[in-house]
């Protein structure tokens, strides 16, 4: 049978002190004596004394809690992002409830009015697609709401943001190779994520216009698809290598890693060698971007920042603190998968 937990009252039973007393020692209350304070600590340790979160929940009004709704767990680029969350958290003594919502916008409806009904301080949403109205909607529950690389356009006005410079990043991306002496570069966007994949590729088309290139429409592919997932980033970059080679490319800049990493396994099977006969350049910088053949030149983005400043915001949310909203510069990481043009 289960034990009984051990409670305040059998704490101060023992101690022969008030329920009060424990309690406030078990606070750090400065109202107690650091000697009965510890004597108090030290015998609710050996008895093997566990705070009931949800009593103390009622007392102070929060529940110490974040919800933390992405698209995948299985997603390396979400890995990073939790990271941050989690250590702004804990160091704050706050819990992290995650959630998956698989790139579905009712899923992710669902999931934070799970979340509101199990009384979270806060709300932290990796790359959502949930809607204005819903926005508007979160925006009037009074729960501080942080979105992080909102894929949903228009959503700034009503909730906190934090989010990579997309735009820049493609821009640094193209850049390289142009600089490198490539002129027709293809673009490879991703139809499941809508206000990043815009951003993206604007950047792309900013760096071709200002080096005098006029992109052909036969450069741009965007599969269709509404997952997000990992194997529907493969898939999408095996299957645009054809496209591209018959548009005459020599060059290839991916909407993320795992798109990239995709066409790479095409071009290896097709015997397409890069960087020699196409350069590949990707976007996120996910740990295995290190770790094909050949290694792959990449946009980073600072993901554990991104999860940490989303977190620093909602808690800076919850002490009435105002919130700041954060663009992070992406930066360029050069490997084996780009090289000059050749003659």
């Amino acid at each position: 049978m289960r034990q009984p937990e051990v409670s305040i009252s059998d704490i101060a039973r023992i101690a022969g002190v008030s329920h009060t007393t424990v309690s406030r020692a078990l606070r750090e209350s400065p109202l107690i004596s650091t000697e009965t304070r510890e004597r108090i600590q030290r015998l609710a340790g050996e008895l093997g004394y566990t705070p009931n979160a949800i009593a103390r929940s009622l007392q102070t009004k929060q529940t110490s809690t974040v919800g933390l709704v992405v698209t995948s767990i299985a997603d390396p680029f979400f890995s990073d992002i939790v990271k941050g969350v989690e250590a702004v958290a804990r160091a704050s003594d706050f819990s992290v409830l995650l959630s998956a919502s698989y790139n579905d916008p009712e899923q992710t409806l669902d999931i934070i009015e799970t979340f509101h009904r199990r009384r979270v301080d806060g709300i932290l949403v990796a790359s959502s697609r949930i809607s204005d109205n819903y926005g508007r909607r979160l925006h009037h529950t009074h729960i501080p709401t942080v979105l992080i690389n909102s894929q949903v356009e228009g959503q700034a006005n009503l909730l906190h943001w934090i989010s990579v410079d997309d735009r820049r990043g493609a821009q640094m991306a193209v850049e390289h190779l142009l600089q490198l002496g490539h002129r027709a570069i293809g673009y490879l966007g991703s139809h499941s994520r809508p206000a990043s994949n815009s951003q993206r590729h604007q950047g792309y088309l900013d760096a071709l216009r200002a080096a005098g290139v006029e992109p052909l429409p036969s450069w741009v592919v965007t599969p269709p698809g509404d997952e997000a997932s990992q194997e529907e980033d493969i898939s999408a970059g095996q299957q645009a290598l054809a496209p591209f080679l018959a548009a005459g490319v020599t060059a290839v800049f991916c909407y993320n890693d795992m798109i990239a990493i995709g066409m790479l396994a095409s071009c290896h099977a097709k015997g397409v060698r890069v960087p020699q006969d196409l350069s590949v350049i990707g976007f996120d910088d996910i740990t295995i971007a290190s770790c094909v053949t050949p290694p792959l030149t990449t946009i980073h983005q600072p993901r554990v920042e991104l999860g940490r400043l989303a977190t620093q915001v909602m808690l800076d949310l919850l002490q009435d603190r105002p919130g700041a909203d954060h663009t992070l510069c992406p930066t360029l990481v050069q490997r084996a998968s780009t090289a000059p043009l050749s003659t």
